[in-house]
């Protein structure tokens, strides 16, 4: 399948389809959701979305997962020579840099401006200082790199059906809805990190503090303050999932079921927290396979439709028959009548 991604995106250069595919492998290894919903895309469009994640991704395996010794000064450098390589490459440069290589052919393909990039390199390395958020306003703005811009590299590959500055808003809100759901979800495992992603504002209109969090995770017991308080961030995430939703219908129609897909699932993870009694800071909620292959399917069908009607309004109109001919034709019907 990988081959015949690469072919219909016409990627013929050797290292840069060994470059695409290593992005292909991190999304289908660490982004179950997201490669399920990049599967519903045209054949032709998913190596580009396999490459921004996969960057994305190597960003993030630096800040989190660089090995349990690396000391913040050593992924911050980590850091600053990925930004030099990235630079680097969105000039024409060779960086011997899979995820990099990849996605500077993408970036050029889809004419994805370089701001987005460092914007997001930005957002992850003040991952490596910045353990909290006093109110949401500083969220949104630390969401903006790490996020929002991710909705905002994706909407040239997936198409809009109005000029894009029109769905950018939309775009944007997105990619937050995304990750105020993964920040729920995640709230144990970031603690580990030593990171709260749910703002102290919300918390504490709970009596929520860090400490509580802490106490919680590390005993295992609950404390319904702690469940109101997410509850109340459930309802957050949710209003800005409102607020992205009009947005998919601005897309390419053939985009447009992948993202619904991604949409529904993603929301559905807020479903199961729900359904768990918030207990997020002691397992992590999952939506069942069996839901995830109905949401799947259904959006493959709705795949397989928006394809069948762009097929018809780009084929040719069949071409009139010859007048000579029609003119025989109807002669030669009357002499047998």
């Amino acid at each position: 399948m990988t081959d015949r991604e690469l072919d219909a995106a016409g990627i013929t250069d050797p290292a840069l389809r060994a470059a695409y595919t290593r992005c292909r492998t991190l999304n289908a290894r660490h982004g179950r959701t997201y490669f399920l919903a990049t599967r519903l895309l045209p054949a032709a469009r998913r190596p580009a979305v396999h490459a921004l994640y996969g960057f994305a991704r190597r960003a993030d395996d630096i800040v989190d997962d660089l090995g349990a010794t690396a000391t913040p000064g050593e992924r911050a450098d980590a850091l600053d020579a990925l930004h030099q390589r990235l630079r680097s490459g969105l000039r024409g440069a060779r960086t011997g840099e899979p995820v990099v290589t990849a996605l500077a052919d993408t970036a050029a393909r889809y004419a994805i401006g370089p701001a987005l990039f460092s914007d997001f390199m930005r957002s992850m390395r003040s991952d490596l200082t910045v353990t909290d958020y006093a109110t949401y306003a500083e969220l949104r703005r630390y969401m903006h790199g790490s996020a929002a811009v991710i909705g905002l590299q994706m909407l040239p590959v997936l198409g809009t059906v109005v000029p894009r500055a029109t769905a950018e808003p939309y775009a944007a809100d997105l990619g937050v809805a995304f990750q105020l759901t993964n920040f729920l979800r995640d709230v144990g495992e970031d603690l580990d990190r030593g990171r709260v992603y749910l703002p102290a504002d919300l918390l504490a209109a709970h009596g929520v503090d860090r400490d509580l969090l802490g106490w919680s995770r590390a005993t295992g017991h609950r404390d319904p303050r702690i469940t109101a308080a997410l509850t109340d961030a459930e309802a957050l995430t949710r209003r800005v999932y409102t607020a992205a939703a009009p947005g998919i219908e601005l897309l390419d129609p053939v985009s447009r079921p992948c993202v619904r897909t991604a949409f529904v699932l993603y929301g559905e993870i807020l479903d199961a927290i729900a359904a768990d009694g918030y207990a997020v800071l002691h397992r992590r909620a999952v939506v069942s396979d069996r839901r995830r292959a109905a949401v799947a399917l259904r959006g493959f069908t709705g795949a397989l439709f928006a394809r069948g009607r762009a097929r018809l309004r780009t084929a040719p109109p069949p071409s009139p028959a010859p007048v000579a001919s029609a003119s025989a034709s109807v002669g030669s019907g009357r002499g047998a009548a």
